[in-house]
């Protein structure tokens, strides 16, 4: 860890220890305060905990100069800085490894609150962005949390960027859960009413635009229901509502169609279009490593039972199938199950059976930059990657929406 957050967070804890929300640690709140000291933005937990009382703090302790100084504390030893001028803030809720934040930073953006409840993750977004994200939103949405508190535990911000759990509106995660009995899309309690969460911090925080990405299939989920709802609740918080299916072929080669919702605040007056994305889609071969280890390489028990069961299931017409990819088009969708067994992408190889993407390759086909640190445990990358947004894609489109917020 960077010499200079562990002795800030010795000297700041037994002030942020009041302050730290159910599932969350010292470490995000300290975290989260001295990048509003840096960026001179509001505070979590503001008018409790004092800026100049921080500083002091800091000044005591040898850690704070001025904020130019404090901005270079921070960013020491990170490869995917943000700028040193913002040009507007963001939340990153339902962080993940911040595929929203690396696209909103590269637009001239700043964050000024994470989360993310997935402890792995949290360690992933820690290492490239010198921010250890708050866990569950909830914790700070629930019932037993008035606006108030809540209008202070969240710092102001131009735009919320959120890409809600999608398993419950997924076409797999639907059929997943119906097959065992399970409820899926609003009536799935532990993810589904995540967006309502989403929705609570817009209510209570006005920013100046909302930016949520979900699978494809929340459009046609449940008849359309799904998607009138939240169409409807974006609507009566006074937003306009515009939404795309973007399919990230023509700029990462995956063949990923995600769902991509952008809602400006209606009294800003602004009539936001999509960027278009055109062109032919990139190919798979160009992001492959030609020196993949063996370890890569799926056994010849899992290879078999992957010819056997697509062969049965285009027997009978319906299931999934397992084909090695055709390097010439783009992979398909990549999941957050794939390192299970791989099936989505099996990459052929000459005299051996096939491999499943490489960790490095999964990154380069969401558009994540070489210098981007990922985790060397690979179930815990693979699902990273997998739940991740497409870089590139969400970058297009926040250049259009920093366009309009100027």
């Amino acid at each position: 860890m960077n010499d200079f957050l562990t002795r800030a967070e010795e000297v700041l804890a037994p002030e942020a220890e009041k302050y730290v929300p159910e599932g969350s640690t010292v470490r995000a709140v300290v975290h989260q305060w001295l990048h509003a000291l840096a960026y001179e933005k509001s505070l979590f937990s503001e008018g409790l905990v004092v800026r100049q009382h921080l500083i002091a703090k800091l000044l005591d302790n040898g850690l704070y100069v001025n904020d130019e100084a404090l901005k270079s504390n921070l960013k020491r030893k990170l490869q995917l800085v943000p700028v040193s001028q913002p040009e507007f803030t963001f939340i990153d809720l339902f962080a993940g490894i911040g595929g929203f934040r690396l696209a909103l930073q590269e637009n001239g953006g700043v964050s000024v609150f994470s989360s993310e409840w997935d402890k792995s993750a949290q360690k992933t977004y820690f290492d490239n962005y010198g921010e250890h994200p708050f866990g569950d939103i909830t914790a700070l949405t629930n019932e037993s949390i008035s606006d108030e508190q809540l209008g202070v535990m969240i710092p102001d911000h131009d735009v919320l960027a959120a890409g809600f759990p999608c398993q419950p509106f997924s076409h797999a995660g639907v059929s997943a859960r119906e097959s065992i009995g399970k409820s899926h899309g609003f009536k799935c309690t532990t993810q589904g009413t995540l967006f309502f969460d989403v929705m609570r911090i817009a209510s209570v925080k006005k920013p100046k635009v909302l930016f949520l990405e979900n699978v494809r299939n929340i459009e046609r989920h449940d008849k359309g229901n799904t998607f009138r709802v939240i169409r409807e609740s974006v609507e009566e918080l006074g937003y306009d509502f515009k939404y795309a299916l973007i399919d990230s072929s023509p700029l990462v080669p995956q063949r990923r169609v995600r769902c991509y919702m952008v809602c400006f605040r209606k009294d800003l007056d602004v009539d936001f279009k999509f960027p278009s994305f055109t062109g032919a889609p990139r190919v798979l071969r160009e992001i492959l490593e030609y020196d993949a280890p063996d370890s890569y390489t799926i056994s010849d028990k899992l290879w078999q039972g992957h010819i056997n069961r697509t062969q049965r299931n285009l027997d009978r017409g319906t299931g999934f199938t397992a084909f090695t990819a055709n390097l010439d088009k783009p992979s398909n969708t990549l999941v957050a199950r794939y390192g299970k067994d791989g099936k989505e992408c099996l990459i052929p190889q000459e005299n051996k059976n096939p491999r499943l993407l490489t960790l490095r390759e999964c990154a380069r086909l969401q558009g994540f930059p070489e210098e981007f640190v990922m985790q060397q445990a690979k179930t815990p990358a693979y699902r990273q990657f997998g739940n991740s947004v497409a870089v590139p894609v969400v970058s297009a489109i926040a250049k259009e929406i920093v366009k309009d917020l100027l």
